[in-house]
């Protein structure tokens, strides 16, 4: 169901489960690192009914069943830490919404061209944004579906809190 929260503001405020962490797709099952990351070299699996399944069995599924581990925790953990930065999460909102180059980002947040290219470094290098090279611009965008929920339902979050408007499930 589409509905505008606030002024000019459209989200989308469908539910979705967010329990366990996944990068991509994938279940992350590697021992934690001492210094977490978000990157996981993990090959692709979905998780159903608490089970890891091999792509091509079933489809990757939404919800990811099962008590987190520290594995799990830690790379949550991380990823919530990466979008404690309301740069960043405006950055990765932008990205939600589709692919996008520097200029672009710098032109939508306002902020200053390097602000934007280091907080794209970090969000790379934390594996949250991918990118690709199209003539001679860098194109990020958002890694994947859980991610991009995740900051909208966030966003969803912030504009009720904003607007006093009633919580919902």
């Amino acid at each position: 169901m589409e509905r505008t929260h606030g002024p000019g503001i459209g989200f989308s405020c469908e539910v979705s489960a967010l329990t366990g962490a996944t990068k991509g797709g994938r279940d992350i099952d590697s021992e934690a690192p001492a210094e977490p990351s978000i990157r996981s070299e993990a090959g692709p699996r979905a998780v159903v009914g608490g089970t890891a399944e091999k792509p091509g069995r079933s489809a990757p599924s939404l919800v990811h069943t099962g008590h987190p581990d520290a594995a799990r925790l830690d790379v949550g953990a991380a990823t919530f830490r990466m979008l404690a930065d309301s740069t960043r999460l405006h950055i990765l909102w932008l990205l939600t919404q589709g692919p996008a180059d520097v200029g672009t980002l710098v032109t939508a947040t306002g902020a200053n061209r390097t602000a934007v290219s280091q907080h794209l470094a970090k969000l790379r290098l934390s594996g949250l944004v991918s990118t690709r090279k199209e003539a001679r611009n860098v194109i990020y965008s958002i890694i994947d579906g859980h991610l991009t929920r995740l900051i909208l339902e966030g966003m969803n979050h912030a504009d009720h809190r904003v607007t006093g408007e009633p919580v919902h499930d």
